[in-house]
């Protein structure tokens, strides 16, 4: 009987191993899934960007997106401050970003806390 009470104290902690390392890679990376820009006066351009992640919680969202150049040079990030669980997918604005002269288009990517960048990038043209 004290055999098979181990035996399965030994499966029960290996699936629960097994699930706490499957977690992360269910939420899977985040994506950019629309965007918005226009010319705010004086004061750079407003960006709406809308991001689509399976936010599990604190150990697993998506914590931030940013506006980079061809090359990858950031001109911008918006940093997203707590995970969006019931709020999929989530638009969230920046304002007064600088696109330098000569840029003719961008890119948005968004960042996730366990897998980094790797999601959908979305272009998106300066007129």
């Amino acid at each position: 009987m004290q055999i098979l009470a181990t035996a399965m104290r030994c499966v029960l902690l290996t699936l629960a191993l097994l699930f706490s390392f499957l977690n992360p890679v269910v939420a899977g990376e985040a994506d950019v899934i629309k965007v918005e820009g226009y010319k705010d006066g004086d004061r750079g351009w407003r960006f709406n960007v809308t991001v689509r992640h399976d936010d599990t919680g604190w150990d697993h969202y998506a914590n931030r997106w940013e506006i980079i150049t061809e090359d990858e040079t950031i001109l911008a990030t918006r940093v997203l401050h707590h995970p969006h669980e019931n709020e999929q997918p989530f638009t969230r604005s920046l304002s007064g970003v600088d696109i330098p002269k000569g840029v003719k288009k961008v890119f948005i990517r968004a960042h996730d806390s366990v897998h980094g960048y790797g999601g959908q990038v979305k272009p998106f043209v300066v007129e």
